[in-house]
């Protein structure tokens, strides 16, 4: 916890420093509300790899200083977190570019900046914001949606995360299609995942807002790992579970990625890039060393 009493919070902002995130792993997003204070403590504790402090939809206009306040409050009395701690602002013409000025002053890992529609907001956001800090958007907007591949214009921006609901909003698509299988939620998750890596962007998959299911929570987890995605919004600590569990490299996988890094060196060391593999049946070669050095990369 970073406060003992809740009751009495100082009246000042502190002056502590929170160290850079110190890993990659980006298997969990957990959104969190700012004005609960009782979950806005705990950041200290979570499990989530990745945190994102709301400041956009969920807050009513009349108490977004509010929660700008306690985000700055907390933030500055952090002395550590194992979660790489994002703010998620509001559009920058409704808001988010004073939201920058004034976090600019406090430590945490990035912001990331609401309904972005071009490169042009891209530029904006980064001339505001501090340098040592990353750049996540929120892939809401169809004109976003349609330009994803070419946004990255400074490497900076390194992820973006899909608003299911208000992207099919922007497109004037229902919200029902949002079920496994529908080929139109299949292609809007193929375009936004292999637009992301195009552009070298990390994608992180929808929130799925039915907390208590967690059934479909794991269902969806593990259909958009089989189509290669690695990251999960998260509303709450059972989500989180379930994505670092899903989404983390099996120790399976990961003995197997050993096996074939070490067999392919000793082989290609010998002149022979390409052999048949009797332990898995499999023909080993550079492509197949490459995807076991990517396994071993995420698991790092």
């Amino acid at each position: 916890m970073i406060f003992e009493n809740l009751e009495q919070l100082p009246t000042a902002f502190g002056n502590d420093k929170k160290a850079p995130c110190p890993h990659q792993r980006r298997r969990s997003n957990m959104m969190l509300n700012p004005l609960n204070l009782k979950h806005l403590n705990r950041i200290d504790e979570s499990e989530a790899d990745m945190i994102t402090l709301n400041l956009e939809d969920a807050i009513a206009p009349s108490r977004k200083k509010e929660a700008l306040h306690n985000i700055a409050l907390f933030l500055s009395h952090l002395e550590a977190s194992n979660s790489c701690i994002i703010v998620r602002i509001n559009p920058l013409n409704e808001g988010g570019e004073e939201e920058i000025t004034f976090l600019n002053d406090f430590d945490f890992d990035a912001v990331r900046v609401a309904k972005v529609k071009n490169q042009y907001d891209i530029a904006r956001a980064l001339t505001l914001l501090s340098p040592e800090k990353e750049l996540h958007i929120s892939l809401e907007t169809k004109e976003a949606f349609a330009s994803l591949a070419t946004l990255r214009i400074d490497e900076r921006l390194t992820v973006a995360n899909l608003g299911i609901l208000d992207l099919l909003a922007s497109l004037r698509l229902p919200q029902s299609v949002v079920q496994p299988g529908n080929p139109t939620i299949d292609y809007i998750l193929s375009k936004f995942l292999v637009d992301a890596r195009t552009a070298g962007i990390h994608p992180i998959s929808f929130m799925f807002q039915e907390y208590n299911d967690t059934k479909m929570f794991r269902a969806w987890c593990e259909r958009e790992k089989a189509m290669g995605f690695e990251s999960k919004a998260c509303m709450g600590p059972k989500q989180v579970s379930i994505a670092n569990e899903v989404f983390d490299v099996s120790s399976e996988a990961l003995a197997r990625a050993e096996y074939i890094k070490a067999r392919f060196e000793v082989e290609a060391s010998q002149g022979n890039n390409g052999f048949m593999d009797e332990r898995y049946g499999i023909f080993i070669d550079e492509p197949i060393y490459r995807d076991a050095l990517l396994t071993l990369e995420r698991k790092e």
